[in-house]
């Protein structure tokens, strides 16, 4: 009978900085398997609604659902695809406009996988994951997002 997986803690506080990036990717290169990375950067948008520019993003989740939900979409991904490594990152709290929120890494031996797998990673969580964003706007009201 096969062990459970553990579930992987995916969510940060506050922004996703450039150095926990670029520590993510340099902690892969003794995996001299792989053959392909590939990433997605989620980075809030200074959007306009109703003419007001939006600031930043207050995210929260109801995060053991959340994760679970995280888990189950990495474990339908290594079914789906030949993946050597998984890793997916979200904020929560205050993310300004400009500052990344979402980072999906993954890794394989071929460079065809880690694209479809990727594409695949970021809609299923935009789908599946319960976050929330509130939108707060330069005057410091407030709106709740929308994905599209």
């Amino acid at each position: 009978m096969e062990t459970p997986k553990p579930i992987k803690k995916s969510f940060v506080q506050g922004p996703i900085s450039a150095e926990f990036i670029g520590n993510s990717i340099a902690k892969h290169q003794t995996k001299t398997s792989i053959g392909a990375h590939n990433i997605f950067l989620g980075q809030v948008r200074a959007d306009e609604i109703d003419g007001k520019t939006v600031a930043a993003i207050d995210y929260s989740a109801y995060e053991e659902m959340a994760e679970q939900n995280f888990h189950e979409i990495r474990e339908a991904a290594f079914e789906k695809y030949d993946l050597t490594c998984l890793h997916i990152y979200h904020s929560l709290g205050n993310v300004k406009a400009g500052e990344i929120c979402l980072f999906v890494f993954v890794s394989a031996p071929r460079r065809k996988v880690v694209y479809e797998a990727l594409n695949y990673l970021v809609e299923e969580i935009k789908e599946k994951v319960a976050i929330f964003g509130k939108e707060i706007l330069e005057d410091e009201t407030y709106t709740w997002k929308k994905n599209n």
